[in-house]
């Protein structure tokens, strides 16, 4: 009982980066995830943290207790924001799409935000999750928030790294690498509407006395499912690469925390 008491202080600052991770990380940050489960869940892998640690790094609970708490809550918010920065190459993915296609106004409510999000960046938001369920990637999430401590111990440096913009730069980068990857995966849709649009435009110039309002909308439409029908399983390689950037991305961040300073994906 004494020893639960000793590994009480390191235990709650596990609690804190378990919990900060999860509210923010994609699958188990969704709404429809209950509040208990991500709690049971943070704490279970608390409990499996701090019997791996032991007594190898017992932390004080002094005055700079509540500094070493807002850290480790920030450590699990950037590893959360990484993986969820990731999932939003998806959708801005569907807004380009959507813009395209005449869909732009059509925005439907997210169950798993309880927000407006474009109707073709829903729908492969919601492929990508289910994917993600099938290659095993919250495992490999949770995986990598508990064998953070071997790249991000208790007593971590994190507040340097903030100070000199290592993390900053990091993000940054990584938001022009997910942003490359949105345009990655609207591009064939959206070249070919923009060769629609040429051919409607052509159209217009030898027939002027042609209504390019009443049949150019719906022949947009139309055409766009067709073609997101026809790429959708070239989009399970696609994802595949997106998953494996954003562990790569998440790998780099623990790396740069932990004072190596690497390139962004």
């Amino acid at each position: 009982m004494e020893l639960w008491f000793q590994l009480l202080p390191n235990a709650m600052l596990i609690f804190c980066r378990m919990t900060s991770f999860l509210v923010v990380v994609p699958l188990f940050s969704s709404r429809n995830v209950p509040s208990m489960f991500k709690i049971g869940l943070a704490l279970f892998l608390t409990l499996i943290v701090t019997a791996a640690q032991g007594t190898s790094q017992l932390v004080p609970m002094d005055a700079q207790y509540v500094l070493l708490v807002i850290r480790e809550i920030i450590v699990g918010l950037l590893l959360g924001f990484i993986a969820y920065l990731f999932f939003t190459a998806v959708q801005i993915a569907g807004s380009f799409i959507d813009m395209q296609i005449g869909l732009g106004m059509a925005n439907v409510i997210d169950p798993m935000s309880g927000t407006t999000v474009p109707l073709m960046g829903n729908l492969k938001y919601m492929l990508a999750m289910l994917l993600l369920l099938s290659f095993n990637g919250h495992h490999f999430m949770l995986q990598g928030i508990m064998n953070s401590y071997d790249w991000i111990p208790l007593s971590n440096n994190l507040f340097a790294q903030l100070y000199g913009g290592q993390i900053t730069e990091f993000l940054v980068k990584t938001f022009s690498s997910v942003f490359s990857l949105a345009m990655q995966l609207a591009a064939p849709v959206v070249a070919a509407m923009f060769l629609t649009d040429l051919g409607l435009g052509l159209l217009t110039r030898v027939a002027p006395q042609f209504n390019i309002f009443v049949v150019g909308v719906p022949l947009k439409i139309i055409i766009g499912f067709l073609l997101i029908a026809l790429v959708m399983p070239e989009l399970i390689g696609l994802f595949h690469q997106l998953f494996d950037r954003m562990f790569e991305a998440m790998q780099k961040l623990l790396n740069i925390v932990a004072g190596k300073a690497l390139e962004a994906p």
